[in-house]
């Protein structure tokens, strides 16, 4: 790291970086209409308690890596082998770059770009993007990974979003009056700009030692932003948009401690609302915002 101020709160937490906290279990609902069937006390005292199923082996070649690299070099494992793990976790790699599923997504997609190079790989992004060549490499792939993003975005919501479904009512039409239906000619409105939903960025204080850049959907709906520091990580300029390089001498955001980004008030990203430091409060206007969001 090349700022010489002082280590100050992390963005993540320790269990992030060590690999120990929970993820998201993909699935259905838990949730349930139906009452839970009552039981025999007696019944249920005298069972023998079932052990618990021991987990999947992890492959030997990604668990070789993850042994190899741990804690802050932990995107290590990724650039050294991305072969070694399965297309759950990467999601494309070249003798450049490999983008990733971020193991603890903060939003409904956020995956990590991950540069390769020897010269770059574990410079501080200040450092590293100071070079004109590689941040042109940088921001030219990261426009990449932003467009397949927005394009997962839109398989995934797109069905419930009232622009698509406006844009997909006028397509049929067209193509109706197109097979002899009659009429005027009919205006397509251009849909939703899931692009427009997609942020990409790289925080000014990174808490793993590998370069990566954030490319992630605009909702913050996850089950893994658990405290503040973990949401003004992505919604202050403690977290620097690519296409903002190369920064100036004198930007502010290369002294995020001193600026105090991440103990700034909560603020709604999408209404602007206020939520101070109460963090359940902001989660739970979150969730309406997320219904609203994917509707528009």
């Amino acid at each position: 790291m090349s700022s010489t101020e002082p280590e100050g709160d992390e963005a993540i937490t320790k269990e992030e970086i060590t690999g120990q906290a929970s993820t998201p279990i993909p699935g259905p609902s838990q949730s349930s209409s139906k009452q839970p069937r009552l039981r025999n006390a007696f019944t249920e005292l005298m069972k023998p308690t079932p052990k618990p199923p021991p987990p999947p082996p992890a492959p030997p070649r990604a668990s070789n890596l993850t042994n190899r690299f741990k804690n802050r070099d932990g995107l290590g494992a990724y650039t050294a082998d991305p072969t070694a793990f399965p297309p759950s976790r990467v999601i494309y790699h070249d003798d450049r770059f490999v983008a990733i599923h971020d193991l603890y997504p903060k939003a409904t997609i956020h995956t990590l770009l991950l540069s390769r190079s020897p010269a770059h790989a574990l410079l501080h992004p200040f450092d590293a993007l100071d070079d004109p060549a590689f941040l042109a490499d940088v921001q030219a792939e990261a426009l990449r990974l932003r467009a397949l993003v927005a394009k997962e975005l839109r398989r995934r919501l797109g069905a419930g979003s009232e622009r698509e479904r406006r844009r997909e009512r006028a397509l049929a039409e067209q193509q109706v009056q197109g097979g002899g239906g009659g009429g005027g000619e009919v205006e397509i409105p251009a849909g939703r700009d899931w692009e427009a939903e997609i942020r990409v960025g790289i925080h000014s204080r990174p808490s793993m030692n590998h370069l990566h850049v954030h490319v992630f959907s605009r909702d913050m709906h996850s089950p893994c932003m658990k405290h503040r520091k973990h949401y003004n990580s992505f919604n202050t300029p403690f977290l620097i948009d690519v296409a903002d390089f190369p920064l100036a001498k004198d930007d502010p955001r290369r002294h995020p401690g001193h600026q105090g980004y991440l103990d700034r008030s909560l603020r709604c990203w999408r209404c602007g609302k206020e939520f101070g430091n109460k963090f359940k409060a902001l989660k739970d206007h979150l969730e309406e915002e997320f219904e609203e969001w994917k509707r528009e």
